[in-house]
């Protein structure tokens, strides 16, 4: 069942009847951003205006201090001193930045090239035929729709999207648009093997037995969002995707050569570039959590752009809503009476379920949950 306007708003926030007439308006066109742009809008709508950020871009862009880490898997397999390196970059990444970038990760370029090309045609289709797939119910096996916090952000965001759950169970075929079906689920098959793979990892930068993290589920399901920021002609007024932090325990994401992605380090934002092959990874609440905020969950944003559009795909590891009451807290091994839990335990869901009706806000969903 379609989730109604209703639903959606009750108990989140109360919204000027002007403001909900404008966002149901813009809404019921089923064209999302991309209808705006498509119709030719020179002026951006004011729900789309956001307020200035108070924090600096970095300046020195030249200086390494002011560069995401990025990492060559392809050292993994040469001997077991340059595996422990990899792991101690791994670490030190996660614990500072709690973002990096992985190449030679086993995903074929012309893999990553096709999906955000199949992506595109996704997006480029006659409007007509996307109206067809536009939805807010979050049960259905493929969502498209614009701002997925529509009634809940204090600000829209210049975008538009469509998710899946790729893991444990794929969308069945004729449930995905036919222009990217078939890449979609070859690419999901690809991330499930690099994330175990990046979970070995971390487990070991944790000093945790290589399965640990597997075992207790993080790598259980695998939610795909793609996304489209279609050029803006006024991206000074408005963001791509506002700060945030993710809502899983580990994110990959795919992003094309237009660039817009920052992350938040030291008060600065700090760009992170597109780099040929590469994929960007980075630590989500989740995995703050449990690991009692050894790992870091930091917050990132899209700024919107004159060029486009922006196609980027982020692959979140986490279980599914439908999943088991299974909870998560902060890892028995990784406290002590020195380092006590810092979060009370949670469900997937109840976290996903909190952070969703907050909306993108720019505040961490994480204080939430802190004992």
């Amino acid at each position: 069942m379609e989730v109604s306007i209703t639903d959606e708003i009750a108990g989140i926030v109360t919204l000027d009847p002007d403001r909900l007439s404008e966002l149901k308006a813009f809404n019921d066109t089923k064209a999302g951003v991309k209808g705006l742009v498509d119709e030719g809008v020179t002026k951006i709508p004011s729900l789309f205006h956001h307020p200035p950020d108070k924090f600096v871009k970095a300046s020195n862009l030249g200086n390494t201090e002011h560069t995401i880490p990025v990492i060559d898997l392809a050292k993994l397999g040469e001997d077991p001193s340059t595996r422990q390196e990899v792991i101690g970059r791994i670490r030190e990444a996660s614990e500072t930045w709690g973002f990096f970038q992985v190449i030679n990760h086993g995903i074929p370029v012309g893999v990553l090239n096709e999906l955000i090309d199949g992506v595109c045609r996704f997006y480029e289709q006659d409007t007509e035929v996307k109206k067809e797939l536009y939805t807010r119910d979050q049960m259905k096996p493929f969502v498209y729709n614009s701002n997925y916090d529509l009634y809940s952000s204090p600000a829209l965001n210049w975008r538009d999207t469509f998710m899946c759950y790729l893991a444990p169970n794929p969308p069945k075929p004729e449930d995905l648009p036919a222009v990217c079906r078939d890449i979609l689920l070859e690419y999901g098959t690809y991330v499930m093997k690099l994330g175990i793979s990046l979970f070995e990892l971390l487990s070991e930068a944790l000093g945790l037995h290589p399965d640990h993290l597997k075992n207790m589920g993080c790598a259980e399901g695998l939610l795909s969002l793609c996304h489209c920021y279609p050029a803006c002609p006024e991206p000074e007024l408005t963001m791509g995707t506002t700060k945030h932090s993710d809502c899983c325990f580990l994110t990959v994401l795919l992003q094309d050569h237009i660039g817009g992605l920052q992350v938040l380090n030291q008060n600065m934002w700090i760009d992170i570039p597109s780099v040929t092959g590469a994929l960007v990874v980075n630590i989500g609440d989740l995995l703050q959590l449990i690991t009692n905020d050894r790992f870091k969950s930091v917050e990132h944003r899209v700024l919107a752009n004159l060029k486009g559009p922006r196609i980027s795909i982020a692959c979140f590891f986490r279980a599914g809503l439908k999943s088991s009451p299974k909870l998560f807290g902060p890892i028995k091994e990784l406290v002590s009476e020195d380092n006590p839990p810092k979060y009370r335990e949670t469900t997937v869901a109840e976290y996903v379920a909190y952070y969703n009706a907050k909306g993108l806000d720019g505040t961490s969903a994480l204080q939430h949950f802190r004992i």
